[in-house]
């Protein structure tokens, strides 16, 4: 196996400039890590009941937001869909962190263990095990059902945890943390939301800021080292998970947890110019970098747009 020294990194550049040595921003990852790491069961209220009169998301991100249907809603039945919707992203991010702990493992398996870089995946995987536990336990304080993925994207994880390249697994990781990052960088400052969403978005938040910068680095990197085949596999790959995020979002089963006709709200969702417009807002800082480091292109671009989170 090739081994990459320090000095061939600074020899490394893509269109962002040179890459930078990984194990000087491991260091640094793990002076964060150790200045802002939370426990979710000792930082939370989890006694707290929920708060009358306040959404579990906010209005503007709940996926029928200024539809025909939603306009037809009471405010009540509103509220009580964002209950529904905070629980399926919950589930959807519990579902997508056992998969990503699964590739960081894959990643460093072959990897010396007495590396910053190893030791960061794991305070990293460390990481994740306390958000897939706070999001179950929040799915539970609000006291809607978990939502899990349609069947038939739960065993193809199955095969991509097998099959999945370097830089198909960080490219995945980005697409799964970034547009939920940005999403709760909106929710953990609004005071319309429940107290105890927010602490969890807020949580995660600054936890995830590291994980992102951790895998953009690391995609960078294997972008201009891989083989030519390995990056055409992983522009098509990429665009097939955002393919399948896009789907496996919101849970329609939210719909009818809350008395409406899951085909009507369906439709709506998908006919909506405001919910294009969320999830393309939340998906840019992501596809601008992806597309700058070469990600975006050829066939794995039509499946982005295809995906609705690429104009």
């Amino acid at each position: 196996m090739t081994t990459v020294t320090a000095r061939d990194v600074q020899l490394l550049r893509d269109a962002l400039g040179p890459l930078r040595d990984r194990e000087q921003i491991a260091e640094r990852l793990l002076e964060s890590s150790a200045k802002h790491s939370f426990d979710p069961d000792k930082e939370l209220d989890w006694d707290a009941g929920t708060e009358d009169g306040k959404w579990f998301w906010p209005p503007e991100l709940v996926s029928l937001y200024d539809t025909p249907l939603w306009r037809k809603m009471s405010e009540e039945q509103r509220m009580d869909l964002s209950r529904h919707e905070a629980a399926s992203l919950a589930s959807l991010g519990i579902w997508f962190e056992i998969i990503l702990m699964q590739l960081l493992v894959r990643h460093i398996y072959d990897k010396p263990p007495t590396s910053n870089h190893v030791r960061y995946a794991l305070t990293e995987i460390a990481d994740e095990c306390r958000h897939s536990m706070m999001f179950g336990r929040m799915i539970k304080w609000s006291r809607a059902p978990d939502y899990p993925v349609p069947r038939v994207y739960h065993n193809l994880a199955r095969v991509l945890k097998t099959i999945s390249t370097t830089p198909g697994s960080f490219a995945a990781t980005l697409l799964g943390e970034e547009i939920l990052d940005w999403m709760q960088r909106l929710t953990f400052p609004d005071e319309r939301v429940q107290t105890l969403v927010r602490g969890v978005t807020r949580i995660h938040v600054v936890e995830e800021a590291r994980h992102v910068r951790y895998a953009r680095e690391e995609l960078r990197r294997q972008m201009v080292t891989a083989p030519r085949w390995e990056r055409e596999l992983t522009r098509v790959s990429c665009g097939e998970a955002a393919r399948v995020f896009s789907v496996c979002f919101i849970n329609p089963r939210a719909y009818e947890s809350v008395g409406l006709d899951r085909r009507e709200a369906v439709a709506q969702v998908k006919a909506s110019g405001h919910r294009a417009e969320v999830m393309q807002s939340g998906a840019k800082r992501l596809t601008d970098f992806l597309d700058d480091i070469g990600v975006l292109g050829g066939v794995g671009r039509r499946l982005w747009k295809s995906s609705g989170l690429l104009a």
